[in-house]
């Protein structure tokens, strides 16, 4: 039995910064996840905002966590190397009753310590030129920014990894059996964790760990968002992140542009019974179509190079939930953390191990703790001098292995070097994004299959797509000499 002083059930952003910020300290941290990778759930499909935090009710989890969290991006994005933009949002008023909601939502802002500003139908088209020439008026909120979600959750998850912490993969918990001193965690591989503390950051299926330890008063009900990813075929369809007036639904179908220079238009709002139902319709997918339409007239949907859907973990409290189980003090659940949780993911980190796990543990900081990762290869953004000296360096970074988004073998072979690695082509995907351009992979897939099992010492039949058992090839028909 592998024994430790905390163990955290979930690698998505919240368990991810839990574990940046435990990594700090001498202690033993366990980092366990049900996938095949880190943050491959509602982490992994999202809108990619950081919100500026003017629309959670005041006084909320919500509220309190979104204004914290937005002002540690710029460091966060910094020491892990992450795409980070503050192109700031509008939320836009098309029709004229519409405009007391913008008014409401500005004394909002005040009330969370949100920069905000009004602003009328002449100054939005200045800063908008492709909006709806019937808009009215909008908020602009200019500290709200765009993030590569997907290098957010792995470089943090690396980074606490570099400082110590332990990561196991494809570890489903099944039951948890409390003990005077803690906790034993069993997994569905018969793998058995003895903690002393339990942190559980399950996202869609933290109410079900929740209630391996006692009853909770909170459910969580999967919330499907659907999209469209736009091909990054020029700038300026949009300049900022554009919102429509929130409603109880959430924050509304965006139109913005990503970190990548594409765009990004969704997402749709139902409930779902399943977690893992990942599917997309067209009836849904062209609602999305048609509200987006309504803010920004000229989206070229022909650009349209995939739909794709994530769920979140909306909690029947409306609000997210961190706080210990009833009972069991050293038991902390982090539920209902729904949008905007991606950008609250830090300073929820923070506040679990600075004002709750202290409590709990002592807490000794290490003299050899190092807050950055080790950087990263940026090929398509270098200079052509930078990278023609990089390649000097390493023929491997003169070999594209992504025409679409230009990524090089000695990207992906960085990637596989690092301490937390892709085992999937997905999860190869996610951090140099070979696969998300314009063929979705139809170039590039092979060769990232043929590298994956390069590296792991396997047969190409024997390389997953995401989970285990996902594998892309089946057998070898044909044997060429």
């Amino acid at each position: 039995m592998k024994k430790f002083d905390v163990l955290i059930i979930g690698s998505g952003a919240v368990g991810a910064f839990v574990a940046r910020n435990l990594s700090k300290y001498q202690l033993d941290v366990a980092l366990l996840d049900k996938e095949n990778d880190v943050g491959n759930m509602t982490s992994m499909a999202n809108s990619a905002i950081v919100h500026s935090g003017y629309d959670p009710v005041p006084g909320t989890n919500k509220a309190k966590f979104n204004v914290l969290g937005n002002k540690m991006f710029d460091k966060i994005a910094d020491e892990l190397d992450v795409e980070f933009e503050r192109i700031g949002s509008l939320t836009v008023a098309i029709y004229e009753n519409q405009l007391p909601m913008l008014e409401d939502l500005a004394k909002r802002s005040e009330q969370n310590g949100v920069e905000v500003k009004l602003l009328n139908a002449e100054e939005v088209k200045k800063l908008e030129p492709n909006i709806n020439p019937e808009v009215k008026g909008a908020l602009l909120a200019p500290t709200a920014g765009i993030i590569n979600p997907f290098n957010l959750v792995v470089h943090a998850v690396e980074n606490a990894v570099d400082n110590g912490v332990n990561l196991f993969l494809n570890e489903e918990v099944v039951s948890i059996e409390t003990k005077e001193n803690g906790y034993v965690v069993r997994t569905r591989k018969g793998n058995e964790y003895e903690a002393k503390v339990v942190v559980n950051a399950a996202g869609l299926y933290s109410d079900k760990i929740a209630e391996l330890v006692e009853p909770v008063d909170w459910k969580i009900t999967p919330r499907k968002g659907q999209y469209y990813v736009l091909d990054h075929y020029k700038l300026g369809l949009v300049n900022h992140v554009i919102f429509p007036l929130p409603s109880e639904k959430g924050k509304g179908i965006l139109v913005s542009r990503t970190t990548s220079d594409d765009y990004i238009v969704g997402p749709s709002s139902e409930p779902v019974e399943d977690p893992s139902d990942l599917s997309t319709d067209s009836m849904t997918l062209a609602n999305v179509k048609n509200q987006a339409k309504d803010m920004v007239p000229g989206i070229p949907f022909n650009q349209a190079i995939r739909a794709f859907s994530g769920n979140r973990a909306t909690c029947t409290r409306h609000d997210f939930v961190i706080e210990s189980a009833p009972h069991h003090e050293t038991f902390i659940n982090l539920g209902g953390i729904e949008s905007p949780g991606l950008v609250s993911s830090p300073a929820i980190g923070e506040y679990v191990v600075e004002s709750m796990i202290r409590n709990m543990l002592p807490l000794k900081e290490k003299a050899n703790y190092n807050p950055r990762v080790r950087p990263y290869y940026h090929l398509k953004k270098m200079k052509l001098e930078e990278r023609n000296q990089l390649i000097k360096e390493n023929r491997d970074f003169g070999e594209m292995v992504c025409f679409c988004e230009q990524v090089s073998l000695g990207e992906v072979k960085d990637a596989l070097s690092r301490s937390v690695p892709p085992r999937s082509v997905k999860a190869m995907k996610k951090r140099v994004r070979a696969g998300f351009g314009k063929c979705q992979g139809g170039f590039c897939q092979p060769r990232i299959l043929e590298e994956l099992a390069k590296h792991y010492g396997l047969d190409w039949t024997e390389v997953n797509y995401d989970e285990e058992n996902t594998n892309i090839l089946k057998e070898n028909v044909k044997e060429l000499k």
